[in-house]
């Protein structure tokens, strides 16, 4: 299962969106959201983050990871190739480009990847359209700082391609059901502490999300 498809798949490949639990740092909380049904998960690769692992550490945790799992590197601040090199030593199956970069960037990456909007109006969240893309609140500093968006942005927008995130947390997601995103991306608001998941709060997110489309 996919978090982001080819440019040749369909449009829609789910009705019930995926949801990614990022900012993983170790094997116990990796475990216990996939077992809770999660589609794919964050590592953070940004030294400056509370959240972040080294490369060598990450790839402890994904050798044991099922196969289907999606397992994403986030990146602020590196080159294409330091991307590649660290996605390939980790075991990461997709870069999360979380920086200002333009579509040239992409050109050069070898590795699957998912831009990120740091959106501060309605008009950012068009930005790298068609391409899928992840689509977070604007913050000066990188990594996301759980600060929600205005759902109000993407009404009358095609949502299909668009993972959300930026302040989420297994009450409010279920107000954004509706918009029909492709995913959603969670951190501090499935956490105990920074860097540390709450299995409780990692199920009831993800409940709300795929319990919540698929209830008559």
């Amino acid at each position: 299962m996919k978090i982001v498809p080819s440019a040749e798949s369909e449009k829609s490949v789910s009705s019930v969106p995926k949801v990614k639990i990022c900012g993983i740092t170790s094997i116990e909380d990796a475990l216990m959201a996939v077992e809770a049904g999660a589609d794919a998960l964050g590592f953070v690769f940004y030294e400056k983050s509370p959240r972040y692992i080294g490369v060598k550490e990450a790839r402890k945790i994904t050798e044991v990871l099922p196969p289907f799992i999606e397992r994403v590197g986030l990146f602020v601040n590196r080159t294409p190739l330091e991307a590649d090199l660290a996605c390939a030593e980790s075991g990461m199956s997709l870069a999360q480009i979380h920086f200002d970069v333009d579509g040239s960037y992409f050109d050069s990456l070898r590795t699957k990847a998912l831009p990120v909007v740091r959106a501060g109006s309605k008009e950012d969240i068009m930005k790298f359209a068609p391409r899928y893309r992840l689509v977070d609140a604007y913050c000066e500093s990188y990594g996301g700082a759980g600060k929600r968006l205005n759902l109000e942005w993407f009404d009358g927008v095609d949502c299909s391609r668009i993972v959300l995130a930026g302040g989420l947390d297994p009450q409010n997601v279920r107000e954004a059901l509706a918009y029909g995103f492709y995913g959603f991306d969670v951190s501090s608001g499935v956490e105990i502490r920074k860097g540390k998941k709450d299995p409780e709060k990692v199920r009831a997110f993800i409940e709300a999300v795929k319990g919540g489309v698929c209830a008559p």
